[in-house]
């Protein structure tokens, strides 16, 4: 239950991000669902070998690289979608930090919400 809640206050979280003016547009409910959707699976999947491809320049950026990493990413689910566009690199980058915050707050609401998660047998 707390995935689908996540999952619905997230495609929330795109739709606010589109009233901010930051040239982010999503056409409707559905297609934040859906970003929202591709957008986990790209955090999930591609993410994490883009961070072993760039290790190197992460390193010497302090870390700051895995910015543009996630913006790379934000704008790569605005090229899989039809419903959510991205208008360019640097409003990919404020938007995936703001969709970043954004999640954050709702995984600490979600958590305090319906406590801690029981631990996984196996």
């Amino acid at each position: 239950m707390t995935l689908i809640l996540r999952w619905l206050l997230l495609g929330c979280a795109l739709l606010l991000l589109t009233q901010l003016n930051i040239g982010i547009d999503v056409r409707s409910f559905g297609s934040a669902l859906w970003a929202a959707f591709v957008i986990g699976l790209l955090n999930a999947f591609v993410r994490p070998l883009l961070i072993l491809l760039t290790l190197p320049v992460t390193v010497l950026t302090l870390g700051m690289f895995l910015f543009v990493i996630n913006a790379l990413t934000f704008q790569m689910a605005s090229g899989l979608l039809e419903g959510f566009q991205v208008a360019g690199f640097w409003n990919a980058l404020l938007g995936s930090v703001l969709y970043s915050i954004m999640s954050l707050v709702i995984d600490v609401a979600i958590q305090r919400l319906f406590g801690p998660r029981p631990p996984q047998i196996g």
